[in-house]
């Protein structure tokens, strides 16, 4: 597993120490061999679909995250979720030591993410999120303490979250993209605080940023920047860009 790890860590180093609001890769398109479009008509391999999608190869969402699967939903499509096993902990502190950014971190964990899934053909998603405050990193909060000193460290200032989504197609990356989203936290008070870690209990560990943007975290905010799904964990407008560009969703 660190080998693994290691060897992903030199190719970011190498291939996108510097990550652009858009990084796309070869033109590898959905263009497929006479023997690729046999198998790509295997029922076993493609989806009815939703209603804005096309007739395509299965969608495979590397991720547990209902959020992002509610967001592709909703969005017309349909996904199958395979959560991928990630030493998360691990390829951060990994990738803290060799030096990479916040953006190449997230993306070389969806990508190690969506590199689990290998079946034949299938379109593969996979996306993490990093927040940073200052050149500071934070994680998911273990527990309320530490989501209320994490909260309070964030208290009046301005955060990023790197919202990474990478498509991949028989293990290869064929397109990667990094949003930031600014979010600016307000001087809010000790007591608004216990109040709102009481109304929102466990349900915010599950969130870097311990808040839930789409429930009363919004009262944390003085001001965001951004798109709104990519702070929940998705990129949505260009990845749903990248697949009508590439057959996958109607166009």
């Amino acid at each position: 597993m660190l080998s693994t790890v290691l060897g992903t860590l030199k190719k970011c180093l190498e291939y996108y120490p510097h990550v652009p609001q858009y990084s796309f890769g070869p033109d590898t398109g959905f263009h497929f061999s006479s023997t690729e479009s046999q198998r790509m008509s295997d029922s076993s391999l493609v989806l009815p679909g939703g209603p804005l999608q096309a007739e395509s190869p299965l969608i495979v969402l590397a991720s547990q995250s209902a959020t992002r699967r509610i967001l592709l939903e909703q969005a017309g499509l349909c996904v199958e979720c395979r959560p991928a096993r990630v030493d998360e902990d691990g390829v951060r502190e990994s990738a803290r030591a060799a030096g990479l950014s916040p953006d190449s971190c997230a993306l070389l964990l969806a990508e190690l993410k969506g590199g689990r899934i290998r079946d034949p053909g299938c379109v593969v998603i996979g996306a993490d999120q990093i927040l940073s405050c200052e050149g500071e990193w934070f994680e998911k909060p273990a527990d309320r303490q530490a989501a209320r000193a994490q909260l309070w460290r964030l208290r009046g200032r301005m955060h990023v979250l790197h919202s990474a989504v990478v498509v991949m197609r028989d293990g290869q990356v064929i397109w990667r993209h990094v949003a930031r989203p600014e979010l600016t936290m307000r001087p809010f008070s000790e007591a608004f605080l216990d109040a709102y870690l009481d109304i929102e209990g466990d349900a915010i560990l599950s969130s870097v940023g311990a808040y839930r943007l789409e429930g009363c975290g919004v009262h944390l905010f003085d001001g965001i920047v951004g798109e709104h799904a990519a702070i929940l964990g998705l990129p949505l407008l260009p990845l749903l860009g990248f697949l009508r560009q590439h057959g996958v969703v109607l166009s």
